[in-house]
Order: C-alpha cells, then structure tokens, then sequence
C-alpha cells in the first residue's frame, strides 16, 4: 500500500532493495522464470518491469483504464497477462511491452488471471463470481465455472496443466478438472475471505492464505486439511510457494512478510491411494476421498538408466544450465534497450518542448 516493491535476498547479511516508481498502492509482483525481470501491477493503472538489481531500473506502460489486480509471466517468459479493475484481461509481449490483444467477457472486476503451464490457457476470476477458462490461441472463453458463492479473488493452475483450483468472498475453495469441465473438490476450511493460494510443485499440497488471519495445508491427495497456520495478526493477504516447494511465503494486513519452511512432507507423493469422485471438506470433519487424476502422482520412481554415462549427463545439465543463463541474460539486455528507448522519448520530449518554448520567446521578441 505504500507504492513500493521490495526484493528480499534469502542470504543472510543480504540487503533488501525497495524500489520506487508506481504513483499508487502495488498490487501484484510476479518474477519472471528466469528470474531476471519482475513485473509489479499498481492501482495507478501501470505495470512495472523491474530489473531487480540495486540500480531498480524499470520501463512502464499504462496496461489498463483502471487499478492493476494481477499480473502473471508465461512459463517461457516471453508472454505477461494483466488483470484489472476495467473487467479486462490483457496479454503483452515481454520484449518491448507489445500488447497483443484483450479478453473481455467478465461483467465486473478482474481480481486474477494465470496462465497454464503449457501456455495455451488462460484462466480468470472476478467479482462477477465466475471463472473463465481461455484459449490463448482462439482468443475465445472456452468454459466459465459458476459455483463461487461470492467474488472470487485468486485462481491458479495445478502443475500439471489438468485442473485448477479458486478462492474466493464465499470462504470456499474449490478445485475443477479442465479437461472434463466438472467440480473436483470443495473446501470449507476458513471462516473468512480465501484471499490467495498457491499448489505445492508437486502437485499434492495447497496453501491457502485468509482474511481470518490463518493460512491453511490442504492435502489434495486424501481431501482433507492437514495444518492450520497462525502467524499473522489481522487478514493474511497473499501466500505463494517457492519454485522449489521448500519454502512458502505469505504477506498480511499486519505489515508483515513471513517466511515458512516447508516440512510437512518429504517424500512427496509417498503414499497415493485409490481416489473417488466428490470430495468435501469442512473444518471439522475433514473426511473422504477425492478423484485427483489431473496430475498428481507418485514422485517417487526409479530411473532406469538407458546406456547413458554420468559424463553424457552431466554435459546435458551444463549445457542446459547455460542456455538457461543466456536467456536470462537476453531478458535483461532486451529490458534495458526498452529501458533506454523509453529515456531516448523523454529526452526528445524535452527537446522538442525546449525547441518550442525557445521559438514562443523569439516570436515574442520580434512582435
């Protein structure tokens, strides 16, 4: 709320960069996956992408006609989806900011937006108490899910792409199948607004962060709540998992950001049992079996080895791990050439009022 972003280095004795740029309360930040670019969407009607180093650099463009609710990086950086207060969902090409078209069937506000892991979907939520599912391509609503009582603040996909999971005024959350279109699971486990959650990257956990100041684990696998989470004082605004599931993160009303080591479970997928349609969960029966065929698996399996040596695989995680390194090193070269494009327009701004000013004066002085 007080127009700023931070970036938190997880090293100790690492100082924290606050960046400064957005006229107006910062609503939504989301790192690109390579990590070299992050983009923050503000109730000034802006988006931001950062380069988060200690110099805060950043290039800026009026994404929307109202506040900016959500703002989401595709899984191979080159795409942002923006959602906004103006019912609008807009996909922008990250070199150069280049919108590239809008998505507009919601009847109210946009609270969310998410692309699929794949990229080819697009899923939303709003106060009109729906979600819709999108196809990139198509450019059309492909399904919208009606059963949210209330405004529906947070949506997001499972990892593996089959189903997603929303939150929202109603207390509720509830998880669907994409691919069959139909109700998964319904939770009742908070006694307030669900704000934000995020999958576990395995794809059997969910974290979910309410205004009844708790964040709550929920076991996909058997359909039950596994933790409740006390830590802040007041609502509990924002929750999110690292890219690795150690660790999950959560912001609140109170001012605070906490970080949380993930340990409920170390073997994940340990134990997959046969699963039935039709699960709900209430706070206090927590009961029953629940049909998530939509990715969530043993993790636990043993590789067999093809004929490959350590050396061959070794030289293929190198070779990856450069070509990621590259990328990301074109993400902040594309970023700072769009940075100086934008000081190149101001300084020819100046200039040309200056050249205008100077002609008003000498007109003056020959009248």
């Amino acid at each position: 709320m007080d127009s700023s972003l931070m970036i938190w280095s997880m090293k100790p004795q690492m100082r924290a960069y606050r960046f400064v740029g957005h006229k107006d309360a910062v609503l939504c930040v989301h790192f690109s996956p390579s990590g070299h670019l992050v983009a923050s969407g503000s109730r000034d009607k802006t988006v931001r992408l950062w380069i988060p180093s200690i110099k805060g650099e950043s290039t800026v463009f009026k994404a929307h006609t109202a506040t900016v609710r959500s703002v989401h990086f595709s899984s191979d950086g080159q795409s942002l989806v923006t959602a906004s207060d103006d019912k609008t969902i807009k996909v922008w090409m990250v070199h150069r900011q280049k919108f590239l078209f809008s998505l507009s069937q919601h009847i109210n506000w946009v609270r969310c937006a998410r692309f699929s892991p794949d990229g080819r979907l697009i899923v939303s939520s709003s106060d009109d108490k729906t979600v819709k599912l999108w196809d990139k391509t198509s450019r059309e609503c492909i399904h919208s899910f009606c059963e949210h009582g209330g405004f529906v603040n947070h949506v997001d996909f499972h990892p593996s792409g089959n189903c997603i999971a929303a939150g929202g005024t109603d207390s509720t959350v509830k998880l669907w199948d994409v691919r069959m279109n139909r109700l998964l699971q319904h939770y009742q486990v908070h006694s307030s607004v669900v704000n934000s959650l995020s999958f576990h990257p395995s794809g059997n956990y969910l974290v979910t962060a309410s205004s009844d100041s708790t964040l709550k684990i929920l076991d996909l696998l058997e359909g039950r709540l596994l933790y409740t989470l006390h830590g802040h004082q007041g609502p509990a605004t924002c929750v999110a998992f690292s890219r690795d599931g150690d660790f999950f993160a959560s912001g609140g009303s109170d001012e605070q950001v906490m970080v949380w080591k993930t340990n409920f479970d170390t073997d994940y997928g340990d134990v997959v049992k046969p699963q039935k349609y039709g699960s709900s969960v209430d706070g206090t029966h927590g009961t029953g079996q629940s049909e998530m065929d939509c990715g969530i698996h043993h993790k636990k399996t043993k590789t067999q080895d093809s004929g490959r040596t350590h050396e061959q695989q070794d030289e293929e995680t190198s070779l990856a791990n450069t070509l990621e390194h590259i990328l990301g090193q074109l993400d902040v070269l594309t970023q700072t050439v769009s940075i100086l494009e934008q000081r190149l327009t101001l300084t020819e701004d100046k200039l040309k009022e200056c050249l205008e000013n100077q002609q008003k004066i000498l007109q003056n002085k020959t009248n």
